[in-house]
Order: C-alpha cells, then structure tokens, then sequence
C-alpha cells in the first residue's frame, strides 16, 4: 500500500496557531544536527541553525512535543519521518515512551509499513523493545494482513517475560478475520479465556465484525447474545456497545434479514444507546431496498428530529433504493434536500442517478448529468463511463458507446473488464460481430484478462448470429489453453445448437457436464427440452423431463409451456391437459405463453372443445381462477 507524502512546512508553530489544537513546542532547540531521513521522498521538518546539545531538558520538551501533537493524532506521514530521524540522531536518545507515542500515532493513520521500518532502524541503534512497543508492532502486521509476524512478535513478548493483554488478543484476532480465518479467531478469543485474560468490548466488537464480513452474520448474533446474558463459552457478560451493534445490523440488513435488524435496532435503543448516522443509515438501506418506504421515511424523519445528521451515505442509500424503483425523479428530488442540508453530492451520488435514468430508458437524460458532472466538481470514474455505455448499448447506440469508451481513454480513465463486456453485449445485439472481435483484441492492449462473464458473452452473440461454427472454435481453444469452461458457456452452446438442429453434438455437450464437474440447472434442461421437441423428439424430451425433477432439479414455468408447446403442435391434448393439471398442482401462475397455447389447443377444431372442461384452476392472488 502506498501514501502519499505531505512535506511539513519549514515553521510547524505557524501551522498550530492557525488550528484549533494546542500548540505544539519547537523542535529547533531539541537536535544539535539534522539527520539524513529513512525516506528518500520524505522532507524532514527545516529545523533553526540555533541548536543546543541534547539534554534531559531537551527530552522533556521531546515529549511534551510528542504528547501534544502524537496523542490528539496531529501528525502527518512526513512529519512523522523527519520527527523520528532527528530523534535517533539525538546525543540523549529519547526513552523507548517517546518512540512508542510517535509510532501509535502513524499507527493510527495507517501507515503500519512506516512503523515496522521505524521498528528495524530502532533495533539497529540498539533500542530495547517494550510491551507496548510489541503491541503496537502486533497490531501494524494484522493490519498487514500478516498475522503470522504477528504471532512470531507474541513469541518474543512471552520470551521477555510479558502477557498478553488485551490488546495483544484483540489485535491478533481482527488479524486472522481479515485473513479469513474466522474459526483460528474464535478458537483465539476461547484461549484468551482460558489464560485467564478477560476480553473487553472492542475484542468481542472485532470478532463480530469479522464474522459478518465472512458472511457468519447469525454466528455473530449468537455472540451477541453470549456478550448481553454471560451464558455462552467466552466468559462473562459484557454490553455490546454502539459499534456492535451497528455492525451487526448493518450485516442482517445486507442479507435481507431486515426484521431482525430492525430488532436489534429496538434493542439498542432500550438499552439507552443512541443510534449513530451509521446506525439509522444501515437499518433505512434494509427497509428502503425491500419497499418498505413508510418505514424508510419514518426512520429519516426519526434521525433527524433527533438531531442526528444524516450524511452523504444515508442520502446515498435512499436514492439507490429509489432509482431501483424506476424513481429517479424523487431521487432527483433527495438530492436537491441533501443540498439545502448542506451535504455535497459525491460521485457515488451521481452515478446512482445515472444508473436510475438508464434503467428508465432516460439516454439523453443521462448523458446530460454525466455531462454536467465536471462543472459541478463531481469527477467522473470507470463507474461513471460504464454506466453511460449500458445505457447506450441498451438503446441501440453501440457506436456512440465506442465513440464514449474512446473519451474514457482519453481522459486516463482505464476501460475495465465490465467496460468490454457491456460494449461486446451492444456490438452482438445489433449484429456487429466483426466490430465485436476487434473489440475483443483490443482488452489485451489494456492489459486486461477477460473473465468466464466475457467469453460466455462471445459464445452467446456468436450463436444469436449465426456464427456456430466460430463459437464451436472458440469453445475448444479455451479448453486447449486450460480455461474450465463454466456452466453459463455450456449453456450458451447447447443452445445454439439446439437451434441450429445439431442435436447430436448438444446431447454430447449435455453428457460432458457431469464429467467437467457441473450439474445441469433448470435452464439447462429447458434448452435440451425445447431442442428435442422442435426436432420432433416429444418422448426423448418428456423423458428428460421426468429425469431433472429424479435429478433435483424442479422444472420452472418456461419449462412446462416449452414441453406443452412440443405436445400441441403434435396434437397430443392430453399430455398439455395432464401437464396443465400438474402446474395448477404446483401452484404455478399461467403467463401469456401458457394462455396462448391453451387457445392454440382450443382452436384446433371442434372436436378440441371437449377438453374444456377438463382445464385446471390456477391461483391467482389469493383467489381461483380458470384459463
């Protein structure tokens, strides 16, 4: 990961007298010489010439300076560097408190790599590590997705007589859980117990935290429960606090279990624990993205009554779920409100409107907000571009969407896979294979590798356009080139060859499934189905339907009118009659496929007629109705 380098001004006092912080002491009388910086991009603070030798004094002053600025988080990347060289070139080096305030505070903006370089240039001049110099080097490599350090520090800790604490455990385990390890977490928090070191709230805060990120949401309420009564294996009761609880409703919330969300909502609030903008945020996405507006708009109104200021994200939020909706109006009208509130539309903000006007069919409407984008200081991303292209291709305007993906490089955005694949969708749609080929070379210029999504689009718009012959190619020069063909490409085969009548090879392909590892879906099974009826085969075809549903596979509607279509136009009623009677069964709905080949039966002649009465009543929004 890299940062940026903010270089300090020559005069660090002129910088705090202009903020609201305490002022800071001047470092000019601290070091008798500068030192050259670890950094090579890092420009150390312009010290005065006026330097005295390093003394006890000089050190106090060090640390009050450390204090004031480390500990209220007031240091920056660059700083930080020219700070700690002048440090280590002090005649009276500083005692290993000092270092540790300075690396806590680039710990706390994130710059875990510069506290493990100042750490090795630390132990080089012969430094002696401390408890808490441990801890904070523990918690840099879990950051760094590099636990494993981590442990091998707590090796050390235990060898120079030290316990973990806390903090040791707490980093330790939100380590594992951004590595995915959420079992060794949990197992760690148990061992914790069992050493006799109690967890506190942000222990148990990270490990919910990492159990709703690897999407053991329900495990994370179980913990929950455990922290609230003291009942479970983790030791004794502790109070979730508001970031647990935000944590775990914002994930319910994320998998649809908005109810549940909703009671923990309740829950908090009865415990005396006000919910945060995060809070109110998390449960109105919930309600909002499952149509349950009322409640949405009682929850906005709620945080705002109660002074809670809704942000950028809660607007966000609110206009996403609108635009959805096929309201981009009235999220037009959200934004106008975020403004009046003083909250500055960000380019998640736009690109939701983009997205709600495409959806609508809105192209000119769109292309004119992405347009006025740059005037309103909104920058526009790949996001943006790709938008606006789906747009284009969606009504027709592929060569637009070229002229549009050609701009995109042109202002040093780079196109991504979702850029190509959009543009291959509208180039097949309007029959544009040859332009689609080109366009397919050109993903390498970008260095761009394309994905299973990618070549299933080929394959597809190869065979909606009468390319069989070339998709087949394709189709065996990825399996030359070790590329496992997925399910979706399958698909998109067999059904071109279902159409084109070549259903040997479609049979083939159907039978290789099982052998690459993949079972048929119901789509799958639909296409073979309508292949073998329109190629005359009405018992293969019902037999295959009788094998999906042996095969756990139920058939969907789609499947039923594709196999009573193949019957009627045999004139076999009675198969349509049983299969009619056998939907009904399922409770399936008839759509306008269905309704169309009852009336094709119907009017095949008289004699048909008998059959009438012999049709089944479908549920239709609570009540019964015959087709």
């Amino acid at each position: 990961m890299t940062f940026r380098t903010t270089p300090c001004s020559s005069s660090t006092a002129s910088v705090i007298a202009s903020s609201k912080i305490p002022p800071r002491c001047k470092l000019s009388s601290l070091f008798q010489h500068p030192h050259r910086p670890i950094s090579p991009a890092t420009a150390p603070i312009s010290l005065s010439k006026d330097s005295v030798s390093n003394t006890i004094d000089a050190v106090g002053r060090l640390h009050n300076f450390l204090k004031s600025n480390c500990k209220s988080g007031h240091i920056k990347r660059g700083e930080a560097f020219s700070v700690f060289n002048q440090m280590i070139s002090m005649q009276l080096t500083p005692p290993i408190s000092s270092f540790n305030m300075l690396l806590g505070a680039v710990a706390k903006i994130k710059c875990y790599s510069d506290v493990i370089s100042f750490h090795k240039r630390m132990s080089l001049i012969g430094l002696a590590n401390d408890f808490i110099t441990l801890n904070i080097l523990i918690n840099c490599y879990c950051n760094l997705h590099k636990v494993d350090f981590g442990l091998a520090v707590v090796g050390e800790m235990l060898r120079r007589g030290y316990n973990p604490n806390a903090v040791t455990f707490t980093s330790l385990i939100g380590g594992l859980c951004l590595g995915n390890r959420i079992i060794e977490a949990t197992g760690l928090l148990r061992k914790m117990v069992w050493m006799g070191c109690q967890p506190n709230v942000v222990t148990y805060g990270t490990l919910l935290n990492g159990l709703c990120m690897t999407g053991n949401t329900m495990v994370a309420v179980k913990l929950h429960d455990e922290m609230l009564n003291g009942n479970g294996s983790f030791g004794a009761a502790i109070k979730p606090n508001l970031v647990c609880y935000s944590t775990i409703i914002d994930s319910l919330c994320k998998c649809g279990l908005i109810d549940k969300g909703k009671e923990l909502f309740l829950e908090m609030k009865e415990r005396g624990i006000s919910p945060d903008v995060v809070a109110y945020s998390s449960i109105i996405h919930g309600m909002s993205h499952t149509g349950r507006w009322e409640e949405a708009k009682g929850l906005f109104n709620e945080m705002v009554d109660g002074g809670v200021r809704p942000n950028v994200v809660t607007f966000n939020v609110l206009m996403d779920a609108l635009c959805k909706a096929e309201q981009t109006d009235k999220a037009y009208e959200l934004l106008e409100l975020m403004v009046q509130r003083g909250e500055r539309p960000d380019t998640f903000t736009y690109n939701t409107l983009l997205d709600g006007l495409c959806l609508e069919g809105r192209t000119d409407d769109a292309r004119d907000l992405f347009v006025s984008m740059e005037s309103k200081g909104i920058e526009t991303d790949a996001v943006s571009y790709n938008v606006l292209i789906r747009c284009y291709c969606e009504s027709g305007r592929a060569a637009e969407a070229k002229k549009l993906c050609s701009e995109m490089i042109c202002n040093k955005i780079t196109p991504t896979v979702i850029t190509y694949n959009t543009l291959l969708t509208g180039l097949f749609l309007e029959g544009k294979v040859t332009d689609a080929w080109k366009l397919f070379g050109e993903m390498k210029v970008h260095d761009l590798t394309p994905k299973s999504c990618t070549y299933n689009i080929l394959l597809d718009g190869l065979c909606k356009n009468d390319r069989l012959s070339e998709a087949m190619e394709l189709f065996h020069s990825l399996e030359n080139h070790d590329f496992q063909p997925t399910l979706p490409i399958f698909n998109c085969l067999i059904d071109g060859l279902c159409k084109s009548g070549r259903m040997e090879i479609a049979r083939e392909l159907f039978n290789r499934l099982s052998h690459e590892g993949l079972e048929p879906n119901v789509i799958t099974y639909t296409i073979m189905i309508h292949g073998l009826c329109k190629d005359g085969q009405l018992e293969k075809a019902n037999s295959l339907f009788l094998e999906m549903e042996e095969k756990g596979c139920a058939p969907n509607l789609v499947t039923f009118n594709v196999l009573m279509r193949g019957f009627c136009q045999n004139n076999e009623m009675q198969k349509v009659i049983e299969l009619l009677q056998e939907m009904a069964e399922r409770k399936f709905s008839p759509d306008e496929s269905t309704i169309g080949i009852v009336i094709d039966l119907l009017s095949k002649d008289e004699k048909c007629h008998k059959y009438l009465k012999l049709l089944p009543k479908f549920p239709s929004q609570g009540q019964t109705k015959r087709i």
